[in-house]
């Protein structure tokens, strides 16, 4: 049996082996004057950051994200980018490098001969609907408006024989009618689940800015499976977007007050050939100006001053010599929240070299293909789902209803800066079997299959037109980037 100390300052005693020390008592008051405080230099509010931090919330991701601030945001976004030569620019850019010409479609499944069936046939029915397109106005939504929507919904007009339609709604439609009761299970517009899960959305009939707009808003309810809803999701409970210039809006208006104030300096300046002025103390000897009077000049003539005045011209003060380089630093923090380089930012590569150019385009296209991979499962796989689903009855292949067979998507390849130095690696990855014909084919956003069907046609027509390789390809010019080896 083991002694267990009967009081509180009895001598330790050994419990299984463990030294157990002993009991004594503690003065509180004692050891909350020696308590230490330790911390983050962040948390501390101060009279120097009280101020900085006043704004900050505790809210909830769809409380900071509400229905009148994501208003707010929209028509901010919207202005900069209809007004903002930049701001266009910069979300163009992106809508087309993120889509390009569009996706293609390549199937892997076991039989060819329905993967090529299938490949055609979609692909007639992307360029029915305007596909590309309407990928690229959602990317330019996501942008500026937070989140895109597209509801699956059939079309008799659309001139195929799949009559699947993917009809482009804006977020401003997505809402929740100001008479309709909203509950913890609906978040303006999105019903959800007791789970989180949107099972349908609220559809305004007509947009709420439009000149049709009644004093009931009219609104039909949108099953999930139906409606594609795309935003970037920030936070954990976050589901409705806000946009992605957002921390952008605004550098953007200083930008364009900074270049409104240089031009209205300017301005100044040339408005007054000249003013008068002069040493004499108040009540000397010179001659009676009215003041802001006008003195009207001649070219190629001398003319006098009065008694006592000197004339001198105006200099203009702006702020000509740091306006390039306010406007680079603001450009470049511009287009960071979207991992956007700035020479793609601004279209401007002057103060470029070819390492550094390489340097900032990595960090760009790995987001670009982010974006790409994002779209491809969020967008394209629902949308060729439901393709598949009109596509089985109308071949009568039902063995294509609700299953989606091995796929993937192609998009436009990016251009090397030096193509020459990409043949070469190319070539070099393919001799040493690191890398396949299907990979470098895809970096291109081509079809290895067709590429080499392609490459078969044309062998077999040299052959018999008795022309070789070799007389085909043209002499590689001079590596005229030779030079710029240094620069990296």
């Amino acid at each position: 049996m083991v002694q267990v100390a009967d009081n509180v300052t009895k001598t330790p005693v050994r419990l299984g082996g463990f030294q157990k020390p002993a009991l004594r008592r503690v003065d509180v008051r004692a050891l909350a004057r020696r308590r230490v405080r330790a911390g983050f230099d962040s948390a501390e509010t101060t009279d120097n950051n009280r101020r900085h931090w006043a704004r900050a919330d505790a809210l909830s991701a769809d409380a900071a994200a509400s229905p009148e601030v994501r208003r707010t945001l929209r028509n901010r976004a919207r202005y900069e980018v209809a007004n903002n030569s930049y701001a266009r620019g910069i979300v163009l850019t992106l809508a087309n490098d993120s889509v390009g010409t569009g996706p293609r479609l390549q199937m892997l499944s076991d039989d060819p001969t329905l993967n090529r069936n299938v490949e055609s046939d979609f692909h007639s029915w992307a360029q029915a609907v305007g596909l590309e397109q309407k990928l690229r106005t959602m990317r330019m939504a996501r942008s500026q408006d937070g989140e895109s929507f597209a509801v699956l919904a059939f079309n008799p007009f659309v001139e195929h024989d799949v009559q699947l339609d993917m009809l482009l709604v804006e977020a401003d439609q997505v809402a929740s009618p100001w008479r309709h009761i909203q509950d913890e299970h609906e978040v303006d517009g999105l019903v959800l689940d007791d789970y989180g899960n949107p099972i349908a959305y609220r559809v305004m009939k007509n947009h709420p800015g439009s000149a049709y707009r009644m004093v009931f808003d009219d609104f039909t309810t949108v099953p999930a499976p139906a409606m594609i809803h795309v935003f970037r999701q920030d936070r954990p409970g976050q589901h409705r977007g806000i946009p992605e210039i957002t921390p952008a809006l605004p550098l953007f208006a200083q930008l364009r007050r900074f270049t409104l104030a240089v031009l209205s300096a300017a301005e100044a300046a040339a408005d007054f050939a000249g003013i008068l002025y002069t040493d004499a103390p108040a009540n000397g000897e010179a001659d009676a100006v009215e003041p802001m009077d006008l003195i009207e000049l001649e070219r190629n003539m001398l003319m006098t001053m009065p008694g006592g005045w000197k004339m001198s011209q105006v200099e203009p003060m702006q702020p000509a010599t740091t306006y390039a380089e306010f406007k680079k630093e603001i450009l470049n923090e511009i287009a960071r929240c979207l991992n956007m380089p700035f020479n793609i930012a601004a279209g401007n590569s002057s103060g470029y070299n070819y390492a550094s150019g390489r340097l900032d385009h990595q960090t760009y296209f790995k987001s670009i293909r982010v974006d790409q991979s994002f779209t491809a499962s969020r967008v394209l796989d629902r949308v060729l789902t439901a393709w598949l689903r009109e596509y089985a009855v109308l071949t009568r292949n039902l063995g294509l209803i609700g299953i989606i067979p091995p796929h993937q998507w192609f998009w436009d390849g990016f251009e090397h800066v030096d193509p020459a130095k990409e043949a070469n690696a190319q070539e070099t990855r393919l001799r040493n079997h690191t890398t396949t014909l299907a990979h470098e084919y895809a970096r291109q956003g081509k079809d290895w299959e067709m590429e080499l069907r392609q490459r078969a046609k044309e062998k077999a027509l040299m052959d018999e037109l008795g022309l070789s390789a070799t007389e085909t390809v043209p002499s590689a010019p001079g590596n005229e980037t030779e030079e710029k080896d240094n620069d990296e």
